[in-house]
């Protein structure tokens, strides 16, 4: 399955370094990558809505953003991590 991380490089370009290096080994930050995408295309979505639950489902589809947002942002900083070696 192809899984769409150029919006989380377009929304983070400092960090399109490590998105990339992430992604080519981390299947569930590729997904989390892609509903990143979605979730971005949900928010324009309702925001041209003339729905009568537009407010509601804008709201919740920007919380979506917010909360995808900082995933990606914890994932990329645990991949940041680098483990010292165990005491022999």
């Amino acid at each position: 399955m192809e899984y769409d991380t150029e919006f989380a490089k377009r929304r983070f370009p400092e960090q399109t370094l490590e998105i990339e290096a992430l992604a080519s080994r981390s299947e569930s930050f590729r997904e989390l990558c892609n509903d990143f995408s979605i979730a971005d295309q949900l928010v324009r979505d309702w925001k041209s809505s003339t729905a009568p639950e537009r407010d509601a489902r804008y709201a919740e589809a920007l919380e979506l953003m917010d909360g995808l947002a900082a995933e990606i942002h914890t994932m990329l900083d645990f991949a940041k991590v680098v483990p010292f070696p165990a005491a022999r």
